[in-house]
């Protein structure tokens, strides 16, 4: 396939009609002309994402990012591999399109909202399993987190906090306990009445406790009463209810081989030289994201130090730091892809839009031994307000993924 000519000609066909032609230009990066194809090639109504994707997590892309280069650049059965893969958009994706996945993440939490979502559980076994566990837990209050929950709720999390610990320390945690840990730490905290605690920030991140407090004043709220049972059953319906019988048998087989990794993304010696087809990943920004600060009540819940991951994860605060993590990488990346194999790099506008990595990308990617196919942009368009990599959506009408696209030749 020539991608260039098919990127030039894209047109996306769906509710409005036919879309846009591509607008290609040549900007000179590292001394070469690098085609950048800019078009809308996907967007979120386009191809509706499966339900089952719907698990929140921190600086995540929407499924239709991975899912338009699984269909444009594997086959059934290739492998996918996201080195940063977060909530696990990229191998769910890959999944549900009967793709073997590997996932690496050096957060473990990261395994923890991914790896269930290959093996579905039904519904009845998720309610007669938490049926099976008991509602309050004695012993040990702290930490104090009387800001987010109901004492009644909070003695619900202790104890399916403590039931999970248990089985997983004895090795009895099965699919099932692995379902319900992965739902009940997506339902932490929230801002509607679906998660387990009082209004606060969306669930893909958590505010101090002294920051609660102050939403809680500001808002003159307190904790309500939530029913951490009905909450996990509601959610696990949504999760599934796109799923057919033939797509859980599907998921389940490509879980059979997947392999998720919880390794610095420079050094991954569980993948063997040229086996992933395509990688579709996106880095963290520089010290745009702040993981373990956004994640210390999850990983209270899942029995996790959160300072053993803040010194395992790369904070660059730099642009020269940055750099270097990503040539480790990408030199990782060149040994694992199979000749021919794509990787597909989404890196964002920070820093007020200052700083374009793609740009800063394809020299690394170059020097590495990949060749660089081109710079895709897609633009969309934002109806929510959100200031986490520095831009105000919607206040310059759009806003753009940038994917560094390479190939192995």
């Amino acid at each position: 396939m020539d991608l260039g000519k098919y990127l030039e000609e894209f047109r996306y066909t769906g509710e409005r009609g036919q879309g846009p032609e591509t607008r290609t230009d040549y900007p000179e990066i590292g001394g070469e002309p690098i085609p950048r194809y800019t078009n809308e090639f996907w967007t979120s109504g386009q191809r509706k994402a499966s339900s089952l994707q719907e698990i929140s997590y921190r600086a995540c892309f929407k499924p239709q990012l991975p899912g338009f280069f699984i269909d444009l650049l594997t086959r059934p059965k290739e492998r996918v591999y996201d080195p940063f893969s977060g909530r696990g958009t990229t191998v769910v994706e890959g999944g549900l399109k009967g793709r073997q996945v590997f996932a690496n993440d050096i957060n473990p939490l990261s395994r923890i909202l991914t790896a269930p979502r290959f093996f579905i559980p039904s519904y009845e076994d998720v309610a007669t399993r938490l049926g099976e566990i008991p509602v309050s837990c004695p012993g040990d209050r702290e930490p104090d987190l009387s800001m987010f929950y109901h004492p009644e709720t909070m003695a619900e999390i202790r104890s399916l906090r403590n039931y999970l610990c248990t089985r997983s320390m004895n090795g009895e945690e099965d699919l099932v306990d692995a379902w319900i840990r992965m739902v009940a730490t997506n339902r932490l905290t929230g801002h509607s009445p679906g998660f387990f605690s009082v209004y606060t920030l969306p669930p893909n991140q958590a505010v101090s406790r002294e920051g609660q407090r102050r939403i809680n004043t500001l808002r003159g709220q307190s904790p309500g009463y939530r029913n951490t049972r009905e909450i996990i059953l509601k959610k696990t319906r949504s999760l599934i209810k796109d799923l057919s019988p033939q797509t859980v048998k599907v998921l389940e087989e490509m879980g059979s081989s997947a392999r998720f990794f919880c390794s610095d993304s420079g050094n991954t010696p569980g993948i063997r030289d040229d086996s992933v087809r395509l990688t579709v990943t996106s880095p963290p920004f520089l010290d745009v994201v702040q993981y373990t600060k956004d994640n210390w009540l999850r990983c209270w819940f899942n029995g996790i130090d959160p300072e053993e991951i803040e010194e395992k994860i790369t904070i660059t605060r730099s642009l020269p730091e940055w750099c270097s993590v990503m040539e480790a990488t990408f030199r990782e990346l060149y040994r694992i892809t199979v000749p021919g194999g794509h990787v597909a790099f989404e890196v964002g506008e920070v820093r007020n839009r200052t700083l374009r990595l793609d740009e800063t990308i394809v020299p690394i990617g170059g020097r590495t031994g990949f060749s660089c196919r081109g710079i895709m942009v897609n633009e969309q368009s934002f109806t929510k307000t959100s200031h986490i990599w520095g831009i105000g959506n919607n206040s310059r009408g759009t806003n753009t993924n940038r994917i560094v696209l390479f190939s192995k030749d």
